[in-house]
């Protein structure tokens, strides 16, 4: 008895298996239907291989120098505890690395760089990512065959729709509150683009941050992988700095008002004491003693507003970060896609696909059985 369990049980494992040599037999019966469905995803290939743009990428490290503070001593006695006291130990001034990916994937970045002018080969002058895709570069014929075919729903739907024309925000004369960021239809499309070009990773380990660009052509893209570069550094100098500049700005103010009194009361000083040679009265002596005081009054306030300017300005340089460039930007020479790789994955899904129809139009038959007897 137990021997027949032991016979039977290979037996029962086999037929609940899979039958390698059944889909082996499938397959070679099938293999016309494999070599045509290949063959045709195998021109496919071709054609978005030979039609396919070529794409260019550029990598920059750069390593922020933070400002040290006094309680540095106090973050490195966390991080050997294994602590991370990350931002919560900065200071007011002081903006962390981790924010700069979101100051690259703000509306306000992409837009700036969406018009920053960059060269390209079929134009002779610079002129903006926008101007580009927008009025001079054309679809590629494969790009029209996606859009007929596997698009083509999305194209019947466009046609369908009324075309909605873009907002146009209400303005007054005289109004001076802020507006939100209004984008037309062309800008949206683009700067999404354009957020798949342009991205930074940040190491939180090493500490440095690495900024990726994807281009279409070699020039294009390292101006815009400097363009994004240097765009980064003044929104981070902008964010750091914005309390300092604001307290400069003030003190500029300040300091040219005082300096205009001052030679104003300078002026007036010399005349009362031309006057005051030619006519030596008591009203004259006390006009000039007048005069003299409030030149004194304003020429110290002029000396302090000056000292305050200065150390406003040296407070500006002070928090203004760097970023100490470890990677520079460098023109690439190969496209960073290939057209052999296309070819090789179109025809390797045309394969794959071939198969499973062969395979599947097999099991066709036994999953219809399975179904009428679970219905019975």
């Amino acid at each position: 008895m137990d021997e027949n369990k032991n016979y039977n049980a290979p037996v029962e494992e086999e037929e609940g298996g899979i039958d390698i040599m059944a889909l082996v037999r499938s397959l070679w019966a099938g293999r016309k239907t494999i070599i045509i469905i290949t063959s045709v995803f195998i021109v496919l290939g071709l054609i978005a291989a030979i039609t396919m743009k070529r794409t260019y990428s550029i990598s920059t490290t750069m390593v922020p120098q933070v400002s040290s503070r006094s309680n540095s001593s106090l973050s490195s006695l966390a991080s050997l505890a294994g602590f991370d006291l990350g931002t919560a130990t900065m200071g007011n001034s002081d903006l962390s690395p981790l924010i700069y990916p979101q100051i690259v994937s703000s509306v306000p970045f992409r837009k700036e760089l969406l018009y920053t002018p960059v060269h390209y080969e079929k134009v002779d002058t610079a002129v903006s990512m926008y101007t580009y895709y927008k009025d001079i570069v054309k679809p590629s014929v494969f790009s029209y065959v996606l859009k007929y075919t596997i698009g083509l729903p999305g194209v019947i739907l466009g046609a369908i729709r009324k075309p909605q024309p873009d907002l146009v925000l209400p303005t007054a004369a005289g109004d001076s509150t802020p507006k939100p960021i209004l984008l037309t239809k062309d800008e949206e499309k683009f700067m999404k683009m354009l957020s798949q070009s342009v991205t930074l990773a940040v190491d939180k380990k090493e500490g440095y941050i690495t900024l990726t660009v994807n281009g279409i052509e070699p020039i294009q893209t390292a101006e815009l992988a400097m363009a994004a570069q240097q765009l980064l550094q003044s929104e981070v100098t902008r964010f750091r700095t914005e309390k300092a500049q604001d307290n400069l700005d003030y003190i500029q103010a300040r300091y040219d008002e005082i300096k205009a009194e001052t030679e104003s009361l300078q002026s007036q000083r010399a005349a009362v004491r031309d006057r005051s040679q030619q006519m030596n009265t008591a009203r004259g002596r006390i006009e000039q003693e007048r005069i003299d005081s409030k030149y004194a009054v304003a020429s110290n306030i002029y000396a302090e507003m000056a000292k305050q300017l200065e150390q406003a300005k040296m407070q500006v340089k002070r928090d203004t970060p760097i970023l100490t460039v470890v990677q520079p930007v460098t023109v690439p020479v190969k496209p960073s896609n290939s057209r052999m790789k296309t070819l090789i994955i179109w025809t390797f899904l045309g394969f794959v696909l071939a198969c499973g129809w062969v395979i599947g139009k097999g099991y066709l038959p036994k999953l219809k059985e399975m179904f009428t007897e679970k219905k019975d």
